[in-house]
């Protein structure tokens, strides 16, 4: 049996700009925005899904920023999609938190890099897989 979440999601105080961010830091992993509503179809915020070919897992919104910082960690297939996460996120407004590299703690092949977002959430990129 594999245990996955389905999807999940954060507000923020300034939705365009987290729009904007995530849709570049999370484009080298495949991961863009599929849909969007407004807020009359929602109801309460405007909201934009984010994931890979058509299935968005990852949702933001406009309800204001979300409190505390969350940590996110995002699957990478290789090490150069972290790679390229970081350096998107970092083009993007994001700050670094821990750029690509092993981290031995967690396991041998744990290759990650960590960026905190425009709002202060800690975003990670991680493969699991060797070079």
């Amino acid at each position: 049996m594999t245990i996955e979440i389905d999807h999940m999601s954060l507000s923020f105080a300034d939705f365009p700009a987290a729009k904007k961010f995530y849709a570049a830091a999370l484009a080298p992993l495949g991961i863009g925005v599929i849909m969007e509503f407004p807020a009359k179809v929602t109801g309460n915020y405007d909201v934009a899904g984010l994931g890979p070919k058509g299935r968005p897992f990852f949702w933001i919104s406009n309800g204001g920023k979300t409190t505390p910082h969350m940590h996110l960690a995002f699957r990478a297939e290789t090490r150069a999609q972290v790679d390229g996460f970081f350096k998107a996120a970092i083009a993007a407004g994001g700050k670094d938190n821990g750029g690509p590299g092993i981290r031995e703690l967690y396991h041998p092949n744990y290759y990650g890099a960590f960026v905190l977002d425009p709002e202060g959430h800690n975003i990670e990129a991680v493969c699991h897989t060797p070079e």
